[in-house]
């Protein structure tokens, strides 16, 4: 069975491929209704951990933490540890967990339960285009322990360009065959420059903000509704705090074009402390508080409609297929009409914004659908080095936003570097960021992953933890070295350092460095 999963923020959308359709996965919830999503939540009661539906179900008592996907953004490991109640639980056990309950609802409480409950599981996944290794290895290996194939792993726009391919393949022509993805999600914003020739899609550039989605439009109506009703934000516990996003992520998702007020419960979120049981504000009061999230995600697409430019195409003049607008974030009425202010009539919203992706990641799990995508990395990969006996560290880019991702399992891009080492030992700190500045010094997003010690003097090579000796110039000629960087099909680094007339190497990824 094949199945695209857009493991999201706030919600969790799976779509299957069946006959050359897509059609979303219905899941049974706690209350017996059939909903098309899984929220993304974990809840811990009695030292119990329950996911999704289950932890959906239960009463105010249980300690609730959502959003959690967020938690992989930056400099994520494995091992960090998550508080959840009473509960903790590491990172990756946390994820793993989650999509375990992924699965299970498939097999027992979908729409698709008797295809999912007696076949294979192959499954495409996403990730923000933005994310580091780190997140990338986590979210894989979550869904290889909760017993899924994973047969493709595509950043959340190029899946959405599929889905836009799949709805509006008229617009396209010989002419036109350039498409802005314009993704808002719960967590994270991304934006790509996508060329759509046939079923062959090509991804140009793709810009992103790792902390900017729906989360920070509800804390927006928070602020305000407080504001509105006299509260100090201080005197709300955190518990409270969250009762009150809940009920303001409700009042945002209620919203539509012609909304004039906009109503929050305060007496749900805050009980006895609320002045009164409810707040209503004009929704203009809203808008405003989030119109300087919306110019964020126009101001880092700026890059993308340069390279627009570059290419013969202005969005202004018509000259591009589309702006499409995906992500369940973009269903804000605001978002929709800054984007037609700017970009005109070639705005296209997807009918199912929230499920653009998980339909798109179908079709690329589909092996009959034909489709085909060049994707690129996305974010700069390099390391810092010692110089001049550790008095002085360079920065050395290896991969960078241009280089195209090998289009197939198995296939790796590779880079090398060799030298005859000149220091007794090798200090590296690999590093991935989102922009490199002219000077060559790295900036925007930033991960810093552990610090790497190689030894070059092959008598510390019993010597077990390095870090704690000094890096010293050789008065000898070193070792001839070589260090070996390949790039996978789903954006992850792997590292070998290879002492060569020695035969002696060392394997390094990122997430575990």
């Amino acid at each position: 069975m094949e199945l695209g999963i857009d493991f999201g923020t706030t919600r969790t959308v799976v779509a299957c491929a069946d006959r050359g359709n897509h059609p979303v996965v219905s899941f049974q919830d706690a209350s017996g209704d059939a909903v098309g999503f899984i929220p993304s939540i974990v809840a811990e009661r009695h030292g119990k951990l329950h996911f999704g539906l289950d932890a959906a179900g239960l009463d105010s008592s249980a300690h609730v933490v959502r959003s959690f996907k967020r938690l992989l953004s930056g400099a994520a490991r494995p091992e960090q540890l998550v508080r959840v109640g009473s509960a903790e639980v590491a990172l990756a056990d946390l994820v793993a967990g989650f999509v375990a309950h992924v699965r299970d609802a498939l097999a027992a409480r979908s729409d698709v339960k008797r295809a999912a409950a007696r076949g294979n599981l192959r499954a495409a996944v996403a990730v923000p285009a933005n994310s580091h290794s780190a997140q990338r290895l986590i979210t894989l290996d979550a869904f290889r322990r909760a017993g899924f194939e994973s047969i493709a792993m595509l950043n959340e726009p190029s899946a959405a360009g599929f889905e836009y391919t799949h709805r509006h393949r008229d617009t396209l022509s010989s002419k036109r065959d350039l498409v802005v993805v314009y993704d808002l999600g719960g967590g994270t914003f991304d934006a790509s420059v996508v060329r759509m020739s046939g079923r062959r899609h090509e991804v140009l550039a793709t810009a992103g903000v790792a902390h900017l989605g729906g989360d920070d439009f509800d804390t927006k109506l928070a602020h305000v509704a407080l504001a509105h009703a006299g509260i100090e934000i201080s005197s709300l516990d955190g518990p409270a705090f969250e009762r009150l996003l809940e009920q303001c992520r409700s009042a945002k998702e209620a919203l539509g074009p012609a909304s004039r007020k906009i109503t929050v419960d305060l007496e749900a979120a805050l009980g006895a402390a609320a002045p009164r049981p409810e707040i209503t504000l004009p929704v203009s009061d809203f808008y405003d508080a989030c119109a300087p999230l919306v110019e964020c995600t126009i101001a880092t697409m700026a890059p993308l409609m340069a390279r627009l430019e570059d290419e013969g195409a202005s969005p202004a003049q018509g000259e591009i297929a589309g702006v499409y607008v995906v992500g369940g974030a973009s269903d804000l009425p605001i978002v929709a009409r800054t984007l037609r202010q700017r970009f005109g009539r070639r705005v296209h919203r997807s009918p199912y914004p929230s499920a653009a992706v998980a339909i798109g990641l179908s079709i690329a799990a589909d092996t009959a659908s034909g489709f085909e995508l060049v994707d690129r990395y996305a974010r700069t990969f390099g390391v810092f080095r010692e110089s001049e006996s550790g008095r002085e560290i360079t920065f050395d880019p290896i991969f960078s936003p241009d280089a195209e991702l090998p289009r197939s399992r198995g296939e790796r891009l590779t880079e090398t570097r060799e030298y005859r080492a000149a220091h007794n030992v090798g200090h590296f700190r690999f590093f991935e960021c989102s922009a490199v500045d002219a000077t060559g010094r790295p900036g925007g997003d930033m991960a810093l992953y552990g610090d790497v010690y190689f030894p070059f003097d092959r008598a510390l090579r019993e010597a077990g933890d390095l870090a704690g000796v000094r890096v010293e110039r050789r008065d000898d000629r070193g070792p001839p070295v070589v260090e070996r960087y390949s790039l996978d099909d789903k954006g992850i680094v792997e590292v070998v350092i290879r002492d060569v007339d020695a035969g002696y190497e060392r394997t390094y990824r990122l997430a575990r460095a």
